[in-house]
């Protein structure tokens, strides 16, 4: 009996280990995505619905961009809002926004271009270097195998670990949710991440807080042999801004049609 307990306890340790150093790979995988996504242009899609204390519906808001790269930096081009194209006075001033973006980048510096460009990387690398407290912030374990989208994936579910204490002041948060990673067997990649919020998490010196019971989902796609990148997105959750207005409202942004951008391609101003 004592042998037959002790190799179980083998088991589940090196079962939380297997857990573990896959979810290691899976956050080094989606640092690399995540810089390398600004190689890239897309176009992107969000459906925002706000409720009343009912749950019925309020308003609903929709809206649609391209991103594009312009000269090291994504820039955003409203397209669309609710289901329709921009009407053409809109567009003409989305298009004298960009004029201006270039023509401000193209009278900078050699040394004014590289130190936005290292500020611009620096940035972007601290926007998601939280998340590579997950492998030991969280006790992991696989919860079984799946297919998904033709892929098979390690389904595994990860709580917050007792006692832990976040190193990322951005990881803080990451003790306040529970959830299940879906991770692509072959390339470590994360197919579906869904997350729940154990606790109210706060932002911004309290001005804004998110209300236990929140949820959100997280897919992605493979792109390129070796890079996956944002498919969908959707949250849904209630809470507070401020101190007295109370919000209850859910969200699903869509990534499609992801190119590769050309270093030597230019955006120029349009003709006066």
């Amino acid at each position: 009996m004592a042998a037959v307990s002790l190799a179980t306890g083998i088991a589940a340790g090196l079962a939380a280990e297997d857990a573990r150093e896959i979810v290691r790979k899976s956050v080094d995988l989606d640092q690399a995505n995540w810089l390398r996504m600004k190689d890239y242009t897309w176009v992107a899609r969000s459906t925002e619905r706000h409720f009343d204390s009912a749950g019925n519906v309020q308003s609903t808001e929709g809206s649609a961009w391209e991103t594009v790269m312009l000269d090291g930096e994504p820039y955003r081009r409203m397209l669309e809002r609710n289901g329709q194209l921009l009407p053409p006075a809109e567009q003409e001033k989305q298009q004298e926004k960009l004029d201006k973006s270039t023509a401000k980048l193209a009278r900078e510096t050699p040394e004014e271009k590289r130190r936005r460009l290292e500020d611009y990387e620096t940035r972007r690398r601290k926007e998601r270097e939280f998340l590579r407290e997950i492998p030991d912030a969280f006790d992991l374990r696989i919860e079984g195998e799946a297919q998904v989208d033709g892929h098979g994936v390690w389904i595994i579910a990860g709580t917050p670990k007792a006692g832990y204490h976040a190193q990322d002041k951005d990881a803080k948060a990451l003790l306040k949710i529970r959830g299940k990673i879906w991770i692509d067997q072959s390339s470590y990649q994360w197919v579906r991440l869904e997350a729940e919020t154990t606790e109210t998490i706060a932002f911004g010196l309290f001005l804004a807080r998110l209300n236990p019971g929140a949820k959100l989902v997280y897919e992605q796609t493979s792109v390129a042999n070796d890079l996956w990148l944002p498919k969908r997105l959707y949250m849904k959750g209630a809470g507070r801004l401020g101190l007295v207005k109370k919000i209850a409202m859910d969200q699903e942004i869509t990534w499609n049609n992801y190119r590769r951008f050309q270093v030597d391609s230019k955006i120029v101003p349009s003709e006066p």
